[in-house]
Parts: structure tokens; sequence; C-alpha cells
């Protein structure tokens, strides 16, 4: 299984298309995702090995040039964040919800994986930009205690660039709410 992600997010369309060529072309890796994203900007996310993934992302950041706008790589990645993504978890059960909102796609990614890895939570889902106006926020469920541990490992991440919008913790969501989740 691949642990290492890796991301970039430009203000091109068509660079961020250019420059996800040359990153596939680069080393093997897989495309998570790679898609416009509001307001107008494009991410691309693949995961490989390590050194596969910093390969491409190095080539990515390089061609993207003057319209980079963040990157990051994730060599030891948790496994919750590639089903977060792309929207295909379903929780165990439902206890506390814990939603974290960023300006920030990449520190978005970056701080469910510390929230996963700190708590013991369930990621519901991870939005990148689309339909957001550029943000992002994730979403997970758990225990109050693991939900309010796992918003601080994620806060500080977020934080740390200045791009936190809002944190909220739901100790006991209505019934009602989880549908309109799912």
């Amino acid at each position: 299984m691949y642990r290492a992600i890796g991301m970039i997010e430009l203000t091109s369309i068509a660079r961020g298309i250019y420059a996800t060529d040359l990153m596939l072309k680069t080393a093997y890796v897989e495309v998570v995702s790679a898609t416009p994203v509001c307001p107008g900007k494009y991410i691309a996310i693949i995961h490989g090995d390590v050194a596969a993934v910093e390969s491409s992302i190095s080539v990515g950041v390089e061609t993207a040039g003057e319209y980079l706008v963040d990157s990051f790589i994730l060599a030891n990645v948790h496994q919750a964040v590639f089903p977060a993504i792309t929207a295909t978890t379903m929780p165990d059960g439902t206890g506390a919800l814990g939603i974290m909102e960023s300006f920030s796609l990449a520190s978005m990614i970056i701080a469910a994986d510390a929230a996963l890895k700190a708590a013991d939570i369930q990621a519901l889902e991870l939005r990148l930009g689309s339909g957001l106006g550029g943000k992002a926020y994730f979403t997970f469920t758990g225990d109050v205690a693991a939900v309010e541990a796992g918003i601080e490992a994620g806060k500080a991440i977020v934080l740390e660039k200045g791009l936190l919008v809002d944190i909220e913790v739901i100790p006991s969501p209505a019934d009602k709410l989880w549908t309109s989740l799912f």
C-alpha cells in the first residue's frame, strides 16, 4: 500500500493540467485527484512510494512556477485520508462531530492527517475547494474527548499558516444532521 501523498495547488487550470502530466511522467505515482477547484484554481494530489512522490511533486512545483499556491509531501499519511478525500467513508457509528474549516486546501489535508493520528476518530469527508470558494473542510466523528483531541491537533497545523476559518465540536448531533452529511 502506498503511504506517501503529495499535492500541488495552482492558480492556473491550464498550468495545473500541464504540471500534472509531467508529474505522472516523472515517477510511478497514482492520481488521487486532479481537478479544478473554486475559485478557478487547480489541484493535483498523488500517492505512491516516498521517493516517487518526492520526485513527482518536485517537478510539479518547478513546472507550476509563478502559478504555485502551495504544495506538500506527507511521507506516512494516515490511511483514512484517501477515502475522506474521495468522500467514500461511512462511519461505524456516530458520536460527537468535529468540523475544521480552512482557507488552505493543502493545510487541511495535513491537519486531517494530524487529527487522525492524534485521536481515535473516524474520518467522514475531506472537502477540497469544490463549491466552497476555495476553502476546505474536514468532518469526523468519535467520542467527545477524541473529537476534541483531533480538533486540537488539526487546529495547530492550520494556525501555523494563519488560514483557519473555524472549528466546531458538536457533542451530540441531531439524527437529521447525520443524514444530511452522507
